[in-house]
């Protein structure tokens, strides 16, 4: 039986399970509809899009709209696209700048409920390392660039595989250009299908 997604979304926005372990209160940031049929399943909102309450709004919400080929009205339509980060709140900064990992406990407490939620989603995007390991289980590689080489393998389960748009991963990018020749493509044919 599938929860009611207005009740469940309200339950999530409430949520303060994490707040002794963050330096912010908790700002779980979300987009969904019961009519999504395409899924961006990310790690936890970053400082921008904590600030805002909206889901991907800095450089590397640029870079994914690109990735998907999407404009940003299309993006932020929640009756075709569910932003569902892996963590719902940004959880701070380690020692060297970068965000922290998502806080498990989240995607323990909120996830399964929530897919369950989305009935018509057909395309999953899987944004970085812990959205893989956590959709794909004992299918994701020990790396995300493993994973990532292995996208076909997912695509006809309806999940595509990428690193995380951010700006830190331009390296990776120039290191691997079959990402940008090979897969981009694919992604962006299926989700204008879709649209």
């Amino acid at each position: 039986m599938t929860e009611d997604l207005n009740k469940l979304t309200t339950e999530i926005r409430a949520c303060r399970l994490c707040a002794d372990d963050m330096d912010r209160p908790p700002n779980p940031v979300l987009q969904v509809s019961g009519e999504a049929k395409i899924l961006i399943a990310g790690q936890a909102p970053g400082n921008l899009a904590d600030v805002s309450g909206r889901p991907f709004t800095d450089p590397s919400g640029v870079r994914l709209r690109a990735w998907l080929g999407v404009s940003e009205d299309e993006f932020y339509d929640a009756r075709r696209i569910a932003l569902v980060p892996m963590g719902f709140c940004f959880p701070g900064y380690d020692d060297k700048g970068g965000d922290l990992p998502p806080f498990k406990r989240c995607a323990r407490t909120w996830r399964s409920r929530l897919m369950q939620s989305l009935p018509n989603i057909q395309l999953i995007v899987l944004i970085g390392g812990y959205a893989q390991k956590w959709h794909l289980g004992s299918r994701a590689e020990k790396t995300l660039t493993a994973t990532v080489a292995r996208w076909t393998d997912y695509v006809t389960d309806g999940i595509f595989v990428t690193p995380h748009p951010s700006w830190r991963n331009t390296g990776w990018l120039k290191r691997n250009p079959w990402f940008e020749t090979d897969v981009l493509p694919d992604l962006r044919k299926r989700v204008r299908s879709l649209l």
